[in-house]
């Protein structure tokens, strides 16, 4: 086997390894075995060079986790499960254990220690520098992480204001997010060009026909995400800016509705 063919291979090995939850061993010994069908553990380890010494544990882990079949006999054979069996079953694993992630996130919020984290951060937060509390996002990506990040914590009040050029981006972190933000009583206005379409996807909420030059949230009187880039660039390059500064967003959400009454 030439040095192409090895990194070629190995660079298959750490992709199953990945994919499918295996260790080194496992994997060699898993694709030995799906070359060949059905093989004793003396020919998968030749085949796969995993050393005999550890050959049997890694078969009895790998039937364990239901890639293979034990075949009773003299010698012992064993037999490949197939592979799309293994991937929905593989599916089937990763969303139960997800989901059982995502009870244990919910039942930590009703715990008292959860009670005692968030006192200390709001006690915490009242000293930190205001600079501390505010960067710069790149990437459109990661500007729509923040907005629904913010999104999901709203509790009173939700203003988006957006140019004509990138009111459907914009209003894209939103549109998922208004169900759970109507459950909490979050009034939620967007000031944009009128745009029919969107309109009727932004369904239940204030959708206000406005003129303006430039873009950003501001959520419940504290947080502002400020887009500092053009609507036209690519989005990998967008930039924008969060601030987290109780006085000055309210001021600015002042100066604003100040501004769109008198418009």
């Amino acid at each position: 086997m030439n040095q192409s063919e090895t990194m070629a291979q190995q660079t298959f090995i750490n992709a199953l390894k990945q994919q499918f939850d295996l260790n080194i061993y496992e994997a060699k010994i898993w694709t030995a075995l799906l070359s060949r069908g059905v093989a004793s553990a003396a020919e998968l380890a030749e085949i796969s060079k995993v050393p005999r010494s550890r050959c049997y544990d890694v078969l009895e882990s790998l039937e364990k986790k239901g890639f293979i079949i034990m075949k009773i006999g003299k010698p012992i054979e064993y037999i490949a499960v197939k592979p799309d069996v293994i991937i929905d079953r593989v599916k089937k694993d990763r969303e139960d254990e997800a989901k059982a992630q995502v009870a244990l996130l919910d039942s930590v919020k009703k715990d008292e220690v959860f009670g005692e984290l968030e006192l200390l951060h709001s006690s915490g937060i009242k000293h930190v520098d205001i600079s501390t509390i505010s960067k710069s996002i790149v990437g459109r990506t990661a500007i729509n992480k923040q907005v629904k990040a913010l999104l999901r914590g709203a509790q009173s009040r939700v203003i988006l204001v957006s140019d004509a050029q990138g009111v459907e981006k914009n209003a894209k972190p939103l549109k998922s997010l208004i169900p759970q933000l109507r459950k909490k009583g979050a009034e939620v206005t967007v000031y944009a060009p009128h745009d029919k379409r969107l309109a009727k996807k932004l369904s239940g909420v204030k959708y206000v026909d406005f003129k303006s030059d430039s873009s950003f949230i501001l959520v419940d009187g504290k947080d502002v995400i400020f887009m500092a880039s053009s609507s036209g660039i690519v989005p990998e390059y967008e930039v924008a800016i969060w601030l987290e500064s109780p006085f000055f967003v309210h001021a600015l959400q002042a100066l604003f509705e100040m501004s769109a009454k008198s418009s």
